[in-house]
């Protein structure tokens, strides 16, 4: 199947747990590696053949505003949150206009990676098979990852379905927060704000929740050691 051209990328959230440096500026402009957060995964995507982007905005949203408007491509929509957070699935159903009905890629603003072998968006793009599935998510070997903060997400079948850990005490496989998703199925939650969470344990249920699982160093930047320990890894692998 094609890999859809339209991206969610989520950069609304606080980052109250990257203060100080979210005391001026929206999380998804803290720089990694000399790059803003925000400009790492939107370089990803374009290289994926994401040719439009929609970004939804909540703190500092001016900031974003202007620093999005620099660059020349994707296409940049924003997405305008300032009069309250939605959660990541509510935000998604409030740009359905600008992202429309077809399938999309959705993007968290706070990871980054060092790649090995695998083009990981390109592996999700070719598992990608919408008569199957209403999401494929990359997801991690713990021990390839830093900064989460969970006791791991996801168990992974040999056919690549997902299964929430639920009661278990821990899981495999983390979450990266990176996909393909069918946004029909955001949009036909009733709840104005809600999280897409809600929206994988749905399509669990239906066994159309699928993980790809590349190799490479994975890390979630969500507070200023992880940051720290982010701009290390970097530098190794530069």
């Amino acid at each position: 199947m094609s890999a859809p051209t339209t991206a969610m990328v989520m950069a609304a959230g606080l980052g109250l747990r990257m203060r100080p440096l979210t005391d001026h500026r929206p999380k998804a402009l803290v720089e990694v590696g000399g790059k803003a957060l925000i400009d790492h995964i939107l370089d990803r995507l374009e290289a994926a053949g994401v040719t439009r982007a929609v970004v939804n905005v909540h703190a500092f949203a001016d900031q974003m505003q202007a620093h999005l408007a620099r660059r020349r491509s994707p296409q940049i929509l924003v997405s305008d949150e300032r009069a309250g957070l939605l959660e990541t699935g509510g935000g998604l159903k409030r740009a359905r206009s600008l992202l429309g009905e077809a399938p999309i890629w959705v993007a968290n603003s706070d990871y980054v990676w060092t790649p090995d072998r695998d083009d990981p968006l390109a592996m999700v793009a070719h598992a990608w098979d919408p008569a199957r599935m209403d999401a494929c998510l990359i997801v991690v070997p713990k021990a390839r990852t830093a900064g989460f903060d969970t006791p791991g997400d996801f168990f992974r079948d040999a056919a690549g379905r997902l299964t929430h850990r639920g009661e278990a005490p821990e899981a495999p496989l983390h979450c990266f927060g990176v996909e393909i998703l069918d946004p029909q199925r955001v949009y036909e939650v009733a709840a104005e704000k809600f999280s897409l969470f809600q929206v994988w344990r749905a399509a669990q249920d239906r066994g159309r929740l699928y993980g790809v699982q590349p190799d490479g160093f994975w890390m979630q930047v969500g507070d200023p050691a992880a940051l720290e320990a982010a701009e290390a890894r970097l530098r190794e692998t530069a």
